[in-house]
C-alpha cells in the first residue's frame, strides 16, 4: 500500500518540523494534525509560526477526523495515553502507526491498543528544533531510525519509507531498531536532562572538562551498563557518536528539556532517568548520576 495521508497528534517541535516537510514535499492535503475536541478548542485561532513563516497545515478535531494511511505520534511521553484513546477515528484497517516519542515503551502502549501488525520501532535523532512561544525554528532537521517489531507485518516498513522518501525526510530503516533505541534513549538521558538541570545549551554540554560535559557523559555511561545489562549490544563507539552528534549541533541550541523549563513544562524525567533508576535496580547496577538527575529535575518541577 502506498501512503497518501498522514495524520500527526502533536504539534510540537517534531510534529511541526516533519509536518513541515510533508506539507512542502508532498503537498498539504498529504498531512493534517489532529488534535482531542478539548485541546482543539483550546488552542482554536493561535498561530503557530514554522521557521518564521505561517504554519498552513490543517488541524482538525478528532470528532471530525477519519481514517488515514499514517498516524504519526509525537505527543509528550505524559500525553500518550490520552493520545492513544483520542486518535482511534484516524485508525482504521489498514492505517500504520510509527511513533516518535522519545524513551522505549511508547510503541508497546499502542500496540496494546491497536496490535502490533502495523506499528514499527522508531526514533526521531539529530533535529536542533526548538518550540517556544508559538514558534518553531530549525535548521537540521535530523533523522528517523526505524525498524519492525516482532509482529509487524511484511511491506510495513517500505511504504513507510517510501512515504518518508517523498516527503524529503531523512530516515534509515535499521535492522537492530532495539539498539538504535537504546543508543537514542542513552542520548536522552544525557542531554536532556543536563541542559534541563543546568539551563544548558548543546554548546555548554560539550564544553571539554567542565561539569556539563561530565555530567552528560557520566549519565550516557550508566545508560550503558543498564543497556547491556538488557541485553542489548551496545559500546563505548555508540557513546562517542551521541557526544560528536551533540558537539555538531548549533552551540545555542538546547533539547526538549530544556525548552521546558523555560515554558515550565512537566518534563519526560519518568521516561529517561525514571525508566534507567528502576532497571538499573532490577540488574543491582548503580545510577548515582541518573539519581540524582532524577531527584533534581522533580524539585525543579514542583518549584514552578
Amino acid at each position: 500500500m502506498q501512503i497518501e495521508r498522514a495524520a500527526i497528534v502533536g504539534k510540537g517541535a517534531v510534529g511541526l518540523m516533519y509536518g513541515s516537510l510533508i506539507a512542502q514535499n508532498i503537498g498539504p492535503d498529504a498531512v493534517e494534525f489532529a488534535m482531542d475536541d478539548e485541546r482543539f478548542r483550546r488552542h482554536a485561532g493561535e498561530e503557530v509560526l514554522v521557521n518564521g513563516e505561517p504554519c498552513q497545515i490543517r488541524t482538525i478535531p478528532m470528532s471530525e477526523a477519519k481514517p488515514v494511511d499514517l498516524v504519526i505520534l509525537a505527543v509528550k511521553a505524559g500525553g500518550l495515553d490520552a493520545a492513544i484513546e483520542s486518535m482511534a477515528p484516524l485508525v482504521g484497517p489498514n492505517t500504520y502507526i510509527a511513533s516518535l516519542l522519545n524513551g522505549i515503551t511508547s510503541e508497546e502502549r499502542i500496540a496494546q491498543r491497536y496490535g502490533w501488525e502495523r506499528v514499527v520501532l522508531g526514533i526521531a535523532q539529530g533535529m536542533d528544533a526548538v518550540f517556544l512561544n508559538g514558534e518553531l525554528t530549525f535548521t537540521h532537521t535530523g533523522e528517523i531510525r526505524f525498524g519492525a517489531a516482532e509482529g509487524t507485518l511484511p511491506g510495513v516498513c517500505d511504504a513507510i519509507a517510501n512515504f518518508y522518501e517523498r516527503a524529503g525526510i531523512a530516515h534509515v530503516v535499521e535492522p537492530d531498531i532495539k539498539h538504535r533505541m537504546w543508543v537514542k534513549l542513552m542520548l536522552n538521558v544525557g542531554i536532556n536532562q543536563i541542559c534541563m538541570v543546568y539551563g544548558g545549551t548543546y554548546g555548554s554540554a560539550s564544553e571539554p572538562a567542565s561539569e556539563q560535559n561530565r555530567s552528560f557523559i557520566a549519565a550516557m555511561r550508566e545508560t550503558l551498563a543498564v543497556g547491556r545489562a538488557e541485553g542489548v549490544n551496545m559500546g563505548e563507539a555508540d557513546l562517542t557518536e551521541m557526544a560528536e552528534l551533540i558537539a555538531s549541533l548549533d552551540p545555542a541550541g538546547m533539547p526538549s528539556m530544556a525548552q521546558d523549563r523555560i515554558a515550565r513544562r512537566r518534563t519526560e524525567v519518568e521516561e529517561f532517568s525514571g525508566t534507567i533508576c528502576r532497571l538499573a535496580r532490577r540488574h543491582g547496577i548503580l545510577v548515582p548520576q541518573n539519581e540524582w538527575l532524577y531527584q533534581r529535575i522533580r524539585e525543579i518541577e514542583e518549584s514552578w
